[in-house]
């Protein structure tokens, strides 16, 4: 299995696809699988590059807490070691903060962005969303985690879709299976590096193109925040799904994929 040791720890990844690089950060408690419907999409005009971030997959979980910056040179590093001069980058919810780091500590290894559910700096709402999610990971079954992690990405909509919901099941179901389950320490690692990101300043100073992108229902990284960074970075651009929640890549996953592949064509 390819591991790589970047900024001392071991860091999981796989590559799908070939053409010029896409290196794709998942967001908080999720490994790099997740990009499965996406990755299978890209990797035929791209090479795309999926890790298990710090603190979850088969990558190292070192105790808590983690931060962004230092997530963003576990890529960094990464890149190095893959002798790759720069990549184009996919961030969703976590690894879209991650993205905005790399951006920032690491220009030169960044040719554009797309940030998804993205935020440039937790507001109270925020904080208490990720304190409740250590709670709940600490005390629920892994079924039962997953059933408030749903609660908190899908958009209703979702939810009464009844091929939607049956999709939902299995996944709890998974959950309840999953072979390498993220640790409670590095849950709360990951939500630490959630809350403590603070860069609304630093964001103007990316130059790099960056698609922004959401859906108008995310009751988890509120419309807000997607408008904040948009606003703060001078070659950024905004769209958001009507009727769609944090989730809105999965919602409108036949719009979303040639959507986003399109971009960084053109990017």
């Amino acid at each position: 299995m390819p591991y790589i040791d970047t900024n001392g720890i071991k860091l999981y990844y796989e590559e799908r696809g070939s053409g010029d690089p896409l290196l794709l950060i998942m967001g908080i408690t999720a490994p790099g699988s997740v990009w499965e419907q996406h990755a299978a999409y890209w990797e035929k005009d791209f090479r795309c590059i999926l890790a298990d971030n710090r603190g979850v997959g088969r990558s190292g979980k070192p105790a808590a807490p983690y931060t962004t910056a230092q997530m963003a040179d576990d890529y960094a590093g990464l890149l190095d070691a893959l002798h790759i001069q720069q990549a184009r980058v996919v961030g969703c919810s976590m690894g879209s903060i991650i993205a905005q780091q790399l951006a920032i500590r690491h220009p030169e290894k960044v040719k554009s962005l797309v940030l998804m559910c993205t935020w440039a700096r937790c507001d109270n709402a925020a904080r208490g969303v990720f304190q409740h999610m250590m709670h709940c990971k600490a005390r629920l079954r892994p079924e039962e985690f997953s059933l408030y992690i749903q609660l908190l990405i899908y958009a209703k909509p979702s939810w009464d879709n009844q091929q939607m919901f049956a999709e939902l099941e299995e996944g709890r179901r998974q959950a309840a299976e999953e072979e390498h389950p993220q640790p409670l320490h590095g849950l709360e690692g990951q939500a630490a590096a959630c809350i403590t990101h603070d860069v609304l300043e630093e964001l103007q100073g990316i130059s790099a193109p960056a698609l922004v992108i959401g859906g108008r229902d995310d009751a988890f990284t509120p419309v807000w925040m997607a408008e904040e960074v948009a606003g703060a970075m001078p070659n950024a651009e905004l769209h958001l799904y009507e009727r769609s929640g944090h989730a809105f890549h999965w919602e409108n996953v036949a719009d979303f994929n040639p959507r986003v592949r399109d971009w960084l064509l053109a990017h």
